[in-house]
């Protein structure tokens, strides 16, 4: 089949569903691959919380820790896998939500659905952007030497302007020029498989210390005097999301960003230079760039899905496509500016990475949950298996799934640090208590009288179907 006769195909289906095209289709199955590969942003997971995880209950919970996430994740993964197999929607996840929740409750779990997906991915863009702004801090200061010879570290106001900087720049690219992206979504997943088998082989050979096999696997330490957490079970849950010199502030990377430091200390411990360290921090730099701008893409669409559907105030402003581009241009902008908002504490508070981290990471599971919960609840007479069906498999793993979710959400919203002060004052609970329930009073008080979920944009559909 040609591709052109498989975008034929795609959209034949979303007339079926109820939907005319209206964004254009670039992607084709491994670019489609590439846009998934880039938006996972494999150095985001591992980077940027590799220090604070690292500090927490040291190196044994950090492996064991990813060992356990990763089994769990697998279980959500075969759950939507099952769920997503037959709607091509832009937004599918609360338009799976609507159909599988039924016609009363639909509208509800599509609203609730389509609200976390669209504040995770947002806060999903600011993740990137101060992973891509911490990182270009530690190549600068590497850069123009170090932070114990006159090397320049970016201060607070430079820092959100790298962060602002980068927002922009995606929201431009996805703006302008979505060739342009689909092509550099082919680059994104080369670069992080082969910029990450480089740094998984080049730092050991370089490294002219290491730790022992045991000191990886069992090591489980906690630093109180850093964390102010003692509680050892505490301390290895949050290590989920020591040696004390990576995280001082005098050492030659300001103690910002572990990997710069454990970088430094290799290349410069064999060669008497950073420029192996700064390479290295390039590669990661570019996989943040990437994640950024493949969110952006998604966060816009799912922005102007919620607001083709009516379920976003100005709803007729966010879903205005370009006349040229055929891209939901102010959807864009409005979720670059919302993220530019939530960044704006960098100036003052300590954990701004912790907390816009915990924002994504319960806007986007938590979206998860709602259609992953109402497939385990529905009758599987009302199923329409697509190619991928999990059969009797389904409700078992659909709870486990659900569970995991329900769990990383709640640990996501805990303290990280002891005492709690505005420095250090995870604020994820209360913007999300704030935005949440602003979001259920506009649905208790008014949405719920006209907001019916996804909303047809074809009047005749072929053969009755929605």
């Amino acid at each position: 089949m040609t591709e052109m006769e498989e975008m034929d195909t795609a959209e034949k289906r979303l007339n079926e569903l109820g939907y005319k095209q209206e964004l254009r289709r670039e992607m084709t199955l491994f670019k489609t691959l590439a846009i998934s590969f880039s938006t996972m942003t494999l150095f985001t997971g591992i980077t940027p919380l590799y220090g604070s995880s690292l500090l927490y209950a040291g190196p044994a919970s950090l492996v064991w820790g990813w060992i356990v996430v990763s089994f769990f994740t697998w279980f959500v993964g075969l759950a939507m896998a099952e769920i997503c197999s037959s709607f091509p929607t832009t937004g599918s996840l609360y338009f799976w939500a609507a159909h599988l929740a039924g016609p009363k409750w639909g509208p509800f779990a599509s609203w609730c659905c389509a609200w976390l997906e669209t504040i995770g991915l947002i806060a999903g863009i600011g993740t990137q952007a101060y992973a891509g702004s911490q990182t270009l801090q530690s190549i600068i200061l590497l850069c123009t030497g170090t932070n114990k010879d006159g090397g320049y570290f970016a201060p607070r106001w430079l820092f959100l302007c790298m962060y602002m900087g980068l927002t922009v720049i995606w929201a431009v690219l996805n703006t302008f020029a979505l060739e342009v992206i689909a092509f550099i979504d082919i680059i994104s997943i080369w670069w992080q498989v082969i910029g990450g088998v480089v740094i998984v082989i080049m730092l050991p050979l370089v490294a002219l210390t290491r730790q022992s096999t045991s000191y990886v696997f069992t090591s489980f330490e906690t630093a109180p005097e850093s964390t102010g957490i003692s509680s050892t079970a505490y301390a290895a849950i949050l290590s989920l999301l020591d040696p004390a010199y990576l995280y001082d502030t005098s050492n030659e990377t300001a103690g910002a960003f572990v990997p710069a430091q454990i970088l430094y200390d290799a290349f410069h411990g064999r060669y008497h230079n950073s420029i192996g360290a700064i390479i290295l921090l390039v590669i990661i730099w570019g996989s943040f760039f990437f994640g950024g701008l493949s969110i952006t893409t998604s966060a816009a669409r799912v922005v102007y899905a919620l607001s083709r559907d009516k379920g976003i105030p100005f709803s007729s402003t966010w879903r205005k496509v370009h006349p040229k581009h055929k891209v939901p241009s102010n959807a864009v902008w409005l979720c670059a500016a919302i993220c530019i908002l939530l960044g704006l504490p960098i100036l003052k508070v300590n954990v701004v990475f912790t907390a816009i981290t915990s924002i994504c990471t319960i806007g986007w599971v938590g979206g998860y949950a709602v259609p992953i919960f109402a497939r385990m609840v529905m009758a599987e007479k009302d199923f329409k298996a697509g190619p991928f069906y999990l059969g009797k498999a389904t409700r078992p793993i659909c709870l486990v799934a659900f569970l995991w979710i329900c769990y990383t959400c709640s640990v996501f919203l805990l303290p990280t640090y002891y005492p709690i002060t505005w420095d250090t004052f995870n604020y994820a609970p209360v913007a999300l208590g704030v935005g949440l329930g602003l979001i259920m009073l506009w649905w208790i008080v008014d949405a719920r009288k006209w907001f019916k979920g996804p909303v047809r944009n074809i009047d005749d559909v072929p053969n009755g179907k929605v």
